[in-house]
């Protein structure tokens, strides 16, 4: 049991980060992030015995994680939930350019396109791994893709070709 709980905390320090862009990615708010990341690891520990007969506890990490955002996005939709968006500090002037016009962008989706393109492009998945970590059909993600990169091109307008030369 020792172990077990030692191994998980190795576990946990080596992929927060990670799990941490994803989730602010997903929700675009370094408070909800930080909640969305603690869930995750939360429900990661309460199966965390298991895990052993899991290839890759990192993706499965991750899998729970969007999992989790589209579970909450569910609950939440019903409630409005305000808040004043506070900007980042960021180093560089390019990237925090890019990065505001691109969270104000993907905010502007539905929360599962919004999870397909964060899984696809900045994860880097499959479409069927995306398909599984969602529970959709693989046709469904490439559906949801498209659409949801055509609404992108367009939420972006012509910040899109300027983003491009940064």
């Amino acid at each position: 049991m020792r172990q077990a709980a030692e191994d998980f905390e190795e576990f946990a320090h080596v992929r927060t980060p990670h799990l941490y862009r994803t989730a602010w990615l997903l929700v675009g708010d370094r408070h909800q992030a930080e909640d969305l990341v603690q869930e995750t690891l939360a429900k990661m520990f309460r199966a965390w015995r298991g895990i052993s007969r899991i290839d890759n506890p990192a993706a499965y990490a991750q899998t729970v994680l969007a999992r989790t955002f589209v579970s909450q996005w569910r609950r939440r939709r019903l409630v409005e939930q305000p808040y004043a968006e506070v900007p980042e500090v960021v180093e560089r002037a390019g990237d925090a350019e890019l990065r505001v016009a691109l969270q104000r962008a993907l905010s502007e989706l539905a929360p599962l396109d919004r999870a397909v393109l964060v899984l696809r492009f900045f994860e880097d998945r499959s479409v069927e791994q995306v398909a599984l970590d969602l529970g959709k059909k693989p046709g469904a993600i490439r559906t949801r893709t498209s659409r949801a990169l055509e609404r992108l091109r367009v939420v972006l307008g012509d910040d899109a070709v300027h983003l491009a030369s940064l």
